[in-house]
């Protein structure tokens, strides 16, 4: 019989399963995308290439700017892998840094790391990488009140805002995931997870330079591996918020509900596979509707803000 694994290195398996299998998420996305639109695409192992492409090129700085620019990579890129310590990733039973935070703790980290990345992009003096920055920050003003009702909205429901409680509670029986408070909760939070992505409604990662674009305007000015660090980011972010739909509100299954090795590796697999699931339903909502115009940004969050409170009222008056 295999012995258990011990509960620190599950830990950092859930980080570096994060941080290697991002990419591979974004590229059966890319991949999906182009079939969608008749292209043959790119390879799905196609991201890997990217980045050791741009790891291995030079790093240039815009003249003026400060060594805040050159930090804000890696510390943005730190952000992100904190935030599947706190998380649910491969396991059912919590890990040992698994009550360090809630949900909204992960959230706030995640802000962080957007919030910098902002600070960078202002810091090149470039108008473009500015613009993006500045649109990020207005349309944050609207979705990040969305995450708080989403999640006190779930709280209310399971009694608590740890993202693995959380998760036991829809497990513990189908009937949580079909309550309307749930399932409004769980529609305004996907609709954040598109805009956060840059999937609808106005961009895509994969995109040329538009005018409308917020994701891939504020790393404008970088390059090399520091530009190859805030397009890992990125991916590691999408992942990330994959990771909480699926594991904490909607598809909690498929964790190792042991220490063995065999639990483990299983559930590093379910989680790729329910991840690219789960992309390949974005990319087919992204490509199943026209971009809209930037201004029409906030009535597309505006309507995610709805739902959510309509999650909160339903629970209130009954039947949530």
């Amino acid at each position: 019989m295999s012995a258990a694994l011990p509960q620190p290195l599950i830990q950092v398996l859930q980080v570096l399963t994060v941080a290697f299998g991002a990419p591979w998420v974004s590229g059966v996305i890319a991949r999906v995308e182009a079939r969608l639109q008749g292209r043959r695409g790119p390879r799905v192992l196609q991201p890997y290439y990217d980045l050791a492409k741009l790891f291995r090129k030079e790093a240039l700085a815009p003249e003026g700017a400060s060594w805040v620019f050159l930090a804000v990579p890696l510390a943005a890129f730190t952000c992100y892998l904190t935030v599947p310590l706190l998380i649910p990733v491969l396991t059912t039973f919590p890990l040992p840094l698994g009550y360090m935070g809630d949900i909204l703790g992960g959230g706030f980290i995640l802000s962080l790391a957007s919030f910098l990345v902002a600070i960078a992009a202002v810091e090149t003096g470039s108008p473009y990488a500015q613009l993006g920055a500045s649109r990020s920050k207005t349309f944050a003003a609207i979705t990040e009140p969305v995450v708080l009702f989403v999640v006190f909205t779930v709280a209310m429901l399971t009694g608590t805002d740890l993202p693995y409680a959380l998760a036991a509670t829809v497990r513990s029986s189908a009937g949580q995931i079909i309550r309307p408070a749930h399932l409004l909760a769980a529609a305004a939070l996907l609709m954040v997870i598109l805009y956060e992505t840059g999937r609808i409604p106005v961009e895509t990662h994969s995109g040329t330079n538009e005018f409308g674009m917020i994701e891939e305007a504020r790393p404008f000015e970088h390059s090399g591996p520091y530009y190859a660090l805030l397009k890992w980011g990125s991916a590691a972010k999408q992942l990330i918020l994959y990771t909480i739909f699926i594991n904490v509100f909607v598809a909690p299954w498929g964790l190792a509900s042991t220490a063995l090795p065999v639990s483990v590796i299983l559930a590093i697999l379910a989680l790729l596979a329910k991840a690219a699931v789960l992309g390949v339903v974005i990319a087919v909502i992204d490509n199943s509707f026209a971009k809209l115009r930037l201004f029409k940004i906030t009535e597309f969050v505006s309507a995610a803000f709805l739902l959510a409170v309509l999650g909160v009222f339903t629970l209130y008056l009954g039947g949530g």
